[in-house]
């Protein structure tokens, strides 16, 4: 079975929701999203979208936050094409329906979080990622031009030099092969323009927030069909996530440490003075690894989360959420402290784009944390996120619409075969899936974590290529199937974060390392770059 359309989004999060309204207007949509539409990470962001709304605040300022939370590694053109399209960025969400929380007055509640000199955030409470993902459902459900397609997982991308085997620079994207999960049939989805907005690689880790579909897909997908990626190694590990047996690693928002929380130790001693000068509101790498060395040197579990001094209907009003979730399991917030560890959270690293959004595969873009735009450099300042997707978005729909108006004539399409499944027969073997996705998860987190070292480096990536060369073999000897993907992909990005990290000889932002202890501008102000060998 084969679809074509005029574009084709991978992911429903943000980043791919506000790009496919851009270019509805012009052609056809398909957008594929491998559980249902709403189940992203987009829809668990808590904190906010960042941007200058305040008459006290100022583009220069929010650049200058960015470039010192991303350690200098920022692109500044860049963050600063960023930043002055916020405010344009928010007005599309509120155009599409989101609702923003306001004060009396009408204006915008503009909330604090860690690295922000200013209060730019805008949110909804403490659900704002599920009331921008509701807007954008709406908005493109209601569009005649986009087809959704949930449940349907992408394999790999169709390129030019796969189809004609020859290689060809630049390549270029003609779509993906995608497999319906349900129907368990494997479909060609043909595109004159092909859109990565698959998310971040959050699963690749024993412990993280991230959403179940966060398996790195498109990095993977992306690398595989000889895209540059880079930055791999700076994996952002949000400070506080709630500590529980039964809690499926519950996000802490920052806007609560935003609007006054403290980090104590179990004694009740706060810390961070100790680590930040901006305390508890330092950048998220600094509060991660000051809460992971106090946890090893005290020997605790975790740390502790206090905002118990501020009023119990305060903290129920603007955290509705995160008090609820909390006091499912036995903690009130307003009486007692949060018990918070760090978890895997954001990649900042990913598919290397140029300022429209564009891979070095042609007619390939990439978009959202999958991305790697040079905007968070060695480390994400809190709520630039779900900025950078709806920038990037519209940016990426213009260069696409110009795209779209090439004469096809000039650049042919060759024939698509369809998805060739060889010898593969059913297996009856799973359980080598389920190890093995749980060998990686947990090498990646005893050994590529908050702190590294080379030994521990050189001891994962051995791990890893004799888990590969397993999912190799079963890859084509059996049906694909959705959970054989996803820990083919998981396996691909672990390797890419390895390498990265392998090649950068300092600490910078993300990446520490304890044989590299300091950063080291003269030689690794730069990016790390890696790509495919074919």
């Amino acid at each position: 079975m084969k679809i074509t359309s005029n574009f084709l989004v991978i992911g429903s999060g943000i980043a791919g929701l506000s790009y496919a309204l851009k270019v509805a207007e012009h052609g056809t949509v398909a957008v594929i999203t491998k559980r249902e539409i709403s189940e992203t990470a987009t829809n668990l962001a808590q904190g906010g979208i960042a941007s200058v709304f305040s008459a006290d605040d100022s583009f220069d300022s929010h650049l200058r936050d960015t470039m010192v939370a991303g350690a200098f590694l920022s692109h500044e053109e860049t963050v600063r094409m960023v930043v002055e399209n916020g405010p344009k960025a928010i007005q599309d969400l509120i155009d599409w329906g989101v609702n923003f929380t306001k004060n009396d007055d009408e204006t915008y509640d503009l909330t604090r979080e860690g690295g922000h000199s200013q209060r730019r955030i805008l949110h909804s409470k403490d659900l704002t990622g599920k009331e921008i993902e509701r807007a954008l459902v709406e908005a493109v459900r209601k569009h005649p031009n986009i087809t959704i397609y949930e449940h349907h997982i992408a394999i790999d991308l169709i390129t030019e030099s796969k189809v004609t085997h020859r290689r060809i620079r630049p390549n270029r994207c003609l779509g993906a092969y995608v497999l319906d999960i349900a129907g368990e049939e494997v479909i060609t989805f043909g595109a004159r323009v092909t859109v990565l907005a698959t998310g971040g690689a959050g699963k690749v880790y024993l412990y993280t927030c991230n959403p179940d579909v966060a398996t790195g897909d498109g990095v993977a997908m992306a690398y595989r069909a000889g895209a540059t990626i880079a930055n791999m190694e700076f994996m952002q590990f949000h400070p506080t996530t709630l500590f529980h047996p039964h809690a499926k690693s519950f996000l802490i928002s920052e806007a609560v440490r935003g609007e006054g929380a403290i980090l104590r130790r179990r004694d009740g001693t706060a810390f961070m003075d100790q680590y930040h000068e901006l305390k508890d509101l330092g950048p998220r790498d600094i509060v991660a690894r000051a809460i992971d060395n106090e946890m090893k040197v005290h020997g605790d579990d975790c740390v502790f989360l206090d905002i118990t001094h501020r009023e119990a209907d305060y903290i129920r009003d603007r955290f509705p959420n995160i008090y609820k979730t909390c006091l499912s399991y036995g903690i009130d917030m307003t009486t007692e402290p949060i018990p918070v560890v760090p978890a895997a959270h954001y990649l900042c690293g990913g598919i290397q784009v140029d300022k429209w959004g564009e891979s070095d595969v042609r007619n390939l873009f990439a978009i959202g944390e999958t991305s790697c735009t040079g905007l968070h450099g060695a480390n994400r300042l809190a709520s630039n996120s779900l900025l950078e997707g709806v920038v990037f978005a519209a940016r990426s729909a213009r260069r696409s619409l110009e795209r779209l108006e090439e004469p096809p004539s000039l650049t042919p399409f060759p024939a698509i075969q369809p998805w060739d499944p060889g010898s593969a027969t059913d297996s009856d073997e799973e359980v080598v899936v389920a190890h093995n996705w749980h060998e990686i998860r947990l090498c990646m987190w005893n050994y590529v974590g908050i702190v590294r070292s080379n030994k521990r480096l050189v001891r994962a990536l051995r791990r890893i290529q004799m888990i590969q060369e397993e999912i190799t073999d079963y890859y084509w000897n059996f049906y694909i199937t959705s959970d054989l993907i996803e820990l083919r992909n998981i396996a691909t990005v672990a390797e890419l974060i390895i390498r990265c990290a392998l090649e950068r000889h300092e600490s910078r932002g993300l990446h520490y390392t304890i044989d590299y202890p300091e950063t080291d501008d003269a030689h690794w102000k730069r990016d790390t770059i890696i790509q495919k060998a074919f």
